[in-house]
């Protein structure tokens, strides 16, 4: 067994009303900074063992699709690194 952290970012999919992005982003442009867009996610990092880094990824995106994410209105990544 090995260390891994997996890092599961997850987003509103494209057309999914995001309001804390929309806040933020006029908040930014009333303090003058110019933007087209912008997006808010929710990062997730999780310290596991796991026989190998494809096994960890697995079992990551099992959470994500599971607990994480709502795969209705949610997109994830799952990146795995050594720990």
């Amino acid at each position: 067994m090995s260390a891994y952290t997996a890092t599961v970012t997850v987003r509103l999919k494209h057309g999914v009303l995001d309001p804390e992005a929309e806040t933020t982003k006029q908040a930014l442009q009333r303090l003058g900074f110019e933007l087209e867009g912008l997006r808010s996610a929710d990062r997730f990092e999780i310290d596991l063992e796991a026989e190998s880094a494809e096994v960890a990824h697995e079992r990551a995106s099992e959470m994500a699709e599971r607990l994480l994410a709502n795969p209705t209105i949610h997109d994830y990544d799952v990146e795995v690194t050594d720990r």
